[in-house]
Formats: C-alpha cells, structure tokens, sequence
C-alpha cells in the first residue's frame, strides 16, 4: 500500500524536472467540465460515480482495500466492489444505502478536467441537489430501466432547466436487469424527451448502460450493439459547452478595492463573463461614472487581457467612486439596475418564506436587505403544475417578488447565472435561507440606466461648507420626536446650516398618503422616506427624520441607503405608560376603544435600537437639554 501511494505521488524533486512541468503545464491547459448527477433513491448516481473514478484510475490501492472492506460490511453487491461506497462518505448514507449530502469529486481524463457532484434523490433534499446544480454545467440524470420516468425525473430536469443547466445526459441505467431491451431503452428516450421538450435544453443525450459493470459507462457493452452512440465518458470529454460566460459582455463585481499604500488604487475581483484590456473605457454599473482600464495587474504580473474566469486588479486612470459590491461593465452593454426584482426562489430554510418578512440578500458581492413583497405562485416541482401560495415551506419553489433597499445591478439568470443569481440569508441566525434566479425588474420600462452627473454631493457639500447628514429621529407617539426635532433645526439653522425635517405626520398629507398602516406599507412608507432623504443629502443638506418607523429592519432599509456615519439614529426614548399619559393627539385613547388599528405599542409592536448613535431619555430630561446633545453629538 505505501509503496502504491508512493509510486501515485510524485516527490518533490520529481516536480521539479522538464517533463514534470510539462504534464503539470498540459494539465493545467485542459478544459474543466462540472457536471452533477441526480435521480431517484437506488438508481446508481453514487455507483456511476464511484466506478468513473475506478476506471479513471483515480482510486489508490489502499483505497480500494478500504473499498472492499466497507463493501463487506455496507455493501449491497454480495462479494463484489460496491462503488457506491466511494462517494457516500456520510455514516448515515451507508447505513441508509442513499446520498444525503452533496458530495463533489475530481477526476481527469487526456482529454479533460471534471469536478462532478452527487446530489441527493429525496424530495426532502431538494435544497442539497439545487446547491450542487448551481455551478454545473451538465447534468447526468439517471433513470432506472425498470423504472421508466418518474416524477422525480421530472422534478430533477425542471430544477436543472431552471437552474440553468443546457446540457443534459439521460443515462438509462441497471439495463442488466432488463435483459438489455432495446425496445424497454427506446419506450424511455421516447417518453423522456417529450417531456423536456418545454425546458430549453440546447443537448440531450441519451445513453443505456451498466453503471455496476461500466458497460457503455467507460466502455463499450458488447449486450448493447444495437446501441451507437458514445459512451457515458465519451460524451463528457467532447461535449462542447458554450463559451458564453466568454462571449458575453464584460462583467466583474467588485470584491475588494485594493489600496496597500497611497500610490497605488486597484479594484479587485474574477471576471464573470467577457473580457477587458487596457484602453477599455468601462462604467460603474450603478452609477453610470466612466473611466479607462489604465492596468490588468495579478500575482504573476499585468496582462494584456483578462477573460471570464480570471482573477485580477484593475487600475484606473480615472479616479471615480467604486466600492465592493460594484459592477464594472461596457458603458454601452450595462446591466440592469432596479431594487424591485421578480424571481423564482427555492426554500431552503426550516422555517417558512413568509411575505412580509426581512431577509439580507446578497447579489454578486452586493449585501443589502430585501422584503419578499409576494409569492405570485408556487410550482409543484413533481407535476410543474403551477399553484397559489402564501408560503413556501423548506425544498418549495416559488415565483416571488421582492423589494430591495438599495438597487443592485444584475443581469437576468438566462443571461448570466453569476450576475442573475442570489441568496437570501436570515439576518439573526446568518444561514442561508433560499437560493433566487433573477426573472426581470418589477418596473414599466427596461431602458432606464442611472445618468452620471459632475456636480455630485461631494461638490454641494464643498459650497454649503457643512457634511451632509441624516437625523433619524425613532420612538413611540408622543415620545417627543417631532419637539426634539424642531428644537434641533433652530438651532442648526442659527448655525447657518442648510436643513430640511421631514415629519410622519406631514408627509403622510402629501408623498404617502396612498399607504396605510399595514406592513408592507409601512415598510413602503420608510422606503420612500429614506430615497426623498437622500436625495435632499445629495444636495448636500442636514435633514432632520421624524417618524416612529417602529421595526429595525425598516430603519436598517434606510441607513443601508448612506455611507459611514452619515446616518445618526437617534432612540427618542419615553417608557409607553408615559407616551399615553401624554396623548397630545388622542391617539392613544382611540386606540384603545378600537377606533384605530396597527397602532404601535398597543396592537403593533415597537422595536427599539439596539445600538443607536444617540440614546435621549425624554423622562428625567427636558427637550432643550437632549436637543444640545444632538448638537454635541454633531460636532458642529
């Protein structure tokens, strides 16, 4: 056995002669293809796996002791190798004889790289095969000859179209079991491609074989001579998969801006789709700003052009603003910009996608917070049948609508999976939740680009001679916001400061007063509050906030919309007992006999700050005295 794994692992000084270096170089040129593999429970998706990398010779001689011990006591083939054993690594799936988790494996051929994944069959796994489809790109669905299509096969091939796998092999496997009928092999490509027809595949390639014995797995199967296509591992190293992550328009999302001293800024980050060279004028897609590629800079030096898949740092000539998040593309070949997405998601946490509820997604590199506004329908992914829902419950897909707080830019996932994908991930626990592919933006025109301007903020601050900032003013009714508030204005105004105080209250008279109180309109409400409060700091302009925005998701919507500490969230704080002895509006009262509904603190709920900048107890304080605290805090 050592003297195996010896002979399998070259030294170090074996590495270093010229033929060494060549093989490495050679293996390094060959192209890698992902691919995954999916089917119902037993029908030989770890075995095929397992026999592929036997046959591949990517399997040690210890291992195969090991192979042989465990198939004495796991196995299922009698006194034979069970190459199952070689992928299901979890103890419970040898004990259960199935793939729970997603196990990936490498292997190489002379012709090729691959990185395959084995996913489970279970329904209750779906979020498992969907996590090893999103990087794929083939997908090997088996089907059992005695069998046929099953529902799961239909479920499988719907998840692979929508996850936007073009490339599919149906292998037809356990034909020993069935005498290796053509006619039992012919009923099933028959009944399998009618079926796929509606799911866009660009290749279907269907194969009979004997995963167990490797007949037309590795090698021809002198019982199917009626069969003449190529073989499973044929297929996989001439299959041609579109290069339309390189034929595409140039994509990076920013991952990193690069500065390791005062002389040099790049922006780092993998390309995603197209390439750049130096020369190229490129745009920041959010904010329409154009510059000039000046450099392609990496670890082995600059490059004349980089392509899809390489990870580099790009330098400027322009000096413009670009943070991680961003995506740099052609100023004439832009992505979409929106904060209002329609797109399938497939559930995967434990507890249900319910609308109305915060999650933080992340787009590309892009980390903001989301509202799933709407489910419009679940799928049955077993009849692709399409169903009202007003959840959607763990391994569920839905077609949904969602409400960002800051606009991201994408392209839609038929598009381009990188750009077009997202996942949403429970603010609390931190685990994600659900995957999501990009339909479109929920808006009446796709030709809008944000326009880039030479006055920026930064221009308006320079003539106003003051930062623009946020006051965000939260706390029950009567807790003395507004009081505050305006005590601060005055005394900001006889500071010569340009402000502006935008109160709950007044702006419900005019820009919302087509919301309620529900939710979803509540959270519309903050929304709109927090856009028309940057555009007033984009004027370069202090402006005072005063609504009880009672949830701190909603508030987190809003800073997320400004940069550093030009948000200062300030607790108005007064205990409720205290706010309804007040009652300066009768609000309370009425709420109390009923009169109103969802109002906070009596039959909605109040969410305090749990780290707000500024903390102002209104019981054992006078407005005038927190009013100067504002003042303080301001530095003014």
């Amino acid at each position: 056995m050592t003297q195996a794994l010896t002979s399998a692992v070259p030294s170090a000084d074996a590495l270093d002669t010229p033929l060494a270096v060549d093989i490495l170089a050679d293996h390094e040129q060959k192209g890698l293809l992902r691919f995954l593999t999916c089917g119902s429970v037993d029908d030989g998706k770890s075995t095929l796996i397992g026999r592929l990398l036997h046959d591949t010779k990517k399997v040690f001689e210890d291992q195969v002791a090991a192979l042989r011990k465990d198939s004495a006591r796991f196995g299922t083939q009698g006194e034979e190798l069970d190459f199952a054993l070689l992928v299901d690594g979890l103890e419970a799936e040898r004990e259960q004889g199935i793939t729970i988790d997603v196990a990936y494996r490498f292997f190489a051929t002379e012709e090729r790289k691959f990185i395959v994944a084995d996913t489970p069959g279970h329904e209750q796994y779906t979020r498992n095969m969907a996590t090893g489809a999103s990087t794929a790109d083939l997908a090997v669905i088996l089907i059992d000859a005695r069998k046929g299509v099953l529902p799961q096969t239909r479920r499988h091939s719907f998840i692979v179209s929508l996850l936007g796998i073009r490339h599919v092999v149906v292998a037809v496997n356990k034909m020993d079991i069935v005498g290796y009928a053509q006619e039992t092999f012919a009923a099933i490509e028959a009944d399998y491609r009618a079926f796929a027809e509606g799911f866009g595949f660009e290749s279907i390639e269907v194969i009979p074989m004997a995963a167990i014995t490797g007949e037309n797995l590795t090698r021809r199967a002198p019982s199917m001579s009626w069969y003449e296509g190529p073989t499973l591992l044929e297929h996989l190293e001439t299959v041609r998969i579109d290069a339309d992550a390189v034929n595409g328009p140039f994509r990076m999302p920013v991952q990193w801006v690069n500065r390791p001293n005062l002389d040099f800024r790049g922006y780092a980050g993998t390309i995603v789709s197209g390439s750049v060279r130096p020369g190229d004028s490129i745009a920041v897609a959010a904010s329409g700003r154009l510059a000039t590629v000046a450099r392609i800079a990496t670890m082995g030096g600059d490059l004349e052009e980089a392509t899809a898949g390489d990870a580099v740092t790009l330098t400027l000539a322009e000096e413009i603003d670009i943070s991680r998040g961003d995506v740099l593309c052609p100023p004439d070949q832009r992505p979409e910009v929106a904060d209002r997405l329609s797109a399938h998601v497939i559930w995967m946490g434990d507890e249900p996608l319910v609308p109305g509820r915060r999650y933080a997604v992340k787009v590309g590199k892009r980390l903001t917070s989301a509202l799933v506004t709407r489910i419009v329908h679940g799928i049955d992914v077993n009849t692709l049948q399409e169903d009202a829902a007003e959840t959607l419950s763990l391994n569920e897909i839905g077609f949904c609508e969602l409400a960002l707080a800051t606009p991201v830019a994408f392209d839609p996932y038929e598009v381009n999976r990188d750009t077009g994908a997202f996942v949403l991930i429970d603010p609390l626990s931190n685990q994600t939740v659900g995957a999501g592919m990009i339909w479109r933006s929920l808006r009446k025109a796709d030709n809008i680009h944000r326009q880039a301007f030479d006055i920026d903020r930064g221009a308006r601050s320079e003539l106003t001679g003051q930062k623009p900032r946020v006051l965000w003013f939260t706390g029950l009714s009567g807790a003395g916001k507004s009081t505050i508030a305006n005590l601060v204005e005055q005394k900001l105004h006889e500071k010569g400061r340009l402000t502006f105080l935008l109160d709950g209250d007044n702006v419900r008279h005019g820009l919302n007063r087509d919301l309620g109180f529900s939710e979803e309109d509540r959270v519309e409400n903050i929304r709109r509050v927090g856009e028309v409060a940057k555009l007033f700091t984009d004027a370069g302009l202090i402006v005072l906030v005063s609504f009880i925005s009672p949830f701190r998701s909603d508030r987190k919507l809003a800073r997320d919309l400004f940069k550093g500490d030009e948000f200062v969230e300030i607790h108005v704080d007064t205990p409720l007992s205290v706010a309804e002895d007040r009652d300066p509006k009768g609000l309370y009262r009425k709420a109390r006999a009923g009169e109103i509904r969802n109002f906070t603190g009596i039959d909605s709920p109040y969410e305090p700050p749990e780290s707000p900048e500024l903390h102002l107890d209104t019981v054992h304080r006078s407005a005038e005295e927190l009013a100067e605290d504002v003042i303080r805090h301001l530095k003014l």
